[in-house]
């Protein structure tokens, strides 16, 4: 049986995914997969043993400039490989109108879910077949709930208890990396990078983490994406002999960094699901967001949700009135978005060193 995957991103919901293919591949020996996603992103799918081919996209920067996009072949190029060959199911895994566009373009029966349970519900109208999967659960657990509905096969019982659901071959995901990780000194990692504003966790409280940790002995390794969080990571780094800022790094470099880690500290960030999805235990800190939708997900993780008033809240943006007793905090004008000041550095150090005993014990 041949399967083509539409989820082009982002990071998180990509990872998001993996389980349903094993979930598939256990229940349908034989099953192969190609899979359509972003171009950042093409290095994932391919440490999955299930997965046969990438077809990479460029939404992203095609929408930008559809006329080069036109013009320098890429579109062609795309269409051309998504139609070389033919399936007996397309799953449209994202619900949203540009990825069931993508899946148009396949042949085979398209899958996807109904406008009840679909992100953008005008997407259901280009499928064949639609499948209702309730809201109200995490993402990982509604995935593979509509890869079994689009092919016919009966979830475990306990899908939260299967034994490495996201079943990548760590053999793939480590040959990618040019650097060998986990050599030297135990590490931790910390994942400070993220989308919105609001999922940052304040620079204060990750300093004062660093320090924590490194006066423990810790090595602390901080990678990074971007000037911005490059510019982050030194000043984290700055005077503390324990913190290494990473060098830039590939997707599969960072991976292997991450595998190679005694443990993480996130926020809510793809490369937090990325740890979870190795396998590598994890605390990570929640503002605005609701970990039991979308949170690392998978053994070893470790959420901390603020319990502010307002939070979460989902949105990119702060609303929040600050009142007079939050603007008499001393570090008031650091410590924004405030929702995060019921995740003090002190708290989450605490969580951390239950993951590292519970890690000595093992």
């Amino acid at each position: 049986m041949q399967v083509l995957i539409v989820k082009t991103s982002s990071l998180g919901d990509v990872i998001h995914t993996l389980p349903a293919l094993t979930d598939a591949a256990r229940a349908l020996p034989g099953i192969r997969f190609d899979w359509v996603v972003e171009e950042g992103f093409a290095e994932i799918p391919r440490w999955h043993p299930a997965v046969d081919r990438v077809i990479p996209v460029a939404v992203r920067r095609w929408r930008k400039h559809p006329l080069r996009a036109w013009r320098s072949g890429e579109w062609r190029a795309f269409t051309a490989a998504i139609g070389a060959r033919r399936y007996d199911a397309v799953i449209d895994a994202q619900g949203l109108l540009k990825s069931a566009w993508l899946a148009r373009h396949a042949h085979g029966p398209v899958h996807g879910l109904d406008r009840h349970s679909a992100r953008e519900p005008l997407a259901s109208c280009f499928y064949r077949h639609r499948h209702a999967v309730a809201w109200g659960r995490h993402a990982v657990l509604r995935v593979r709930e509509l890869f079994a509905r689009a092919l016919g096969y009966a979830l475990p019982d306990r899908p939260d208890a299967a034994a490495d659901p996201y079943g990548l071959d760590r053999a793939r995901v480590l040959a990618g990396a040019a650097q060998a990780a986990g050599a030297g000194a135990p590490y931790l990692v910390f994942l400070h990078g993220t989308t919105w504003a609001t999922k940052h966790w304040p620079e204060l409280y990750w300093r004062r983490l660093a320090e924590r940790a490194c006066a423990a002995g810790w090595q602390v390794r901080l990678p990074w994406g971007n000037d911005t969080e490059h510019a982050r990571a030194e000043r984290l780094a700055e005077g503390l002999a324990g913190a290494r800022v990473l060098p830039r790094l590939t997707l599969a470099g960072v991976a292997a960094e991450i595998a190679g880690a005694h443990a993480c500290i996130a926020v809510d960030t793809g490369l937090g699901h990325l740890a979870a999805a190795l396998a590598v235990p994890t605390v990570s800190v929640y503002g605005p967001t609701n970990p039991g939708f979308t949170g690392a997900w998978g053994a070893g993780q470790r959420h901390l949700a603020s319990d502010f008033a307002c939070a979460p809240c989902l949105r990119k943006r702060c609303r929040y009135t600050p009142g007079a007793a939050d603007r008499a905090r001393p570090d008031f004008a650091r410590e924004q978005p405030l929702c995060f000041t019921r995740l003090a550095p002190e708290r989450v150090w605490v969580e951390l060193a239950a993951v590292l005993d519970r890690n000595e014990a093992a």
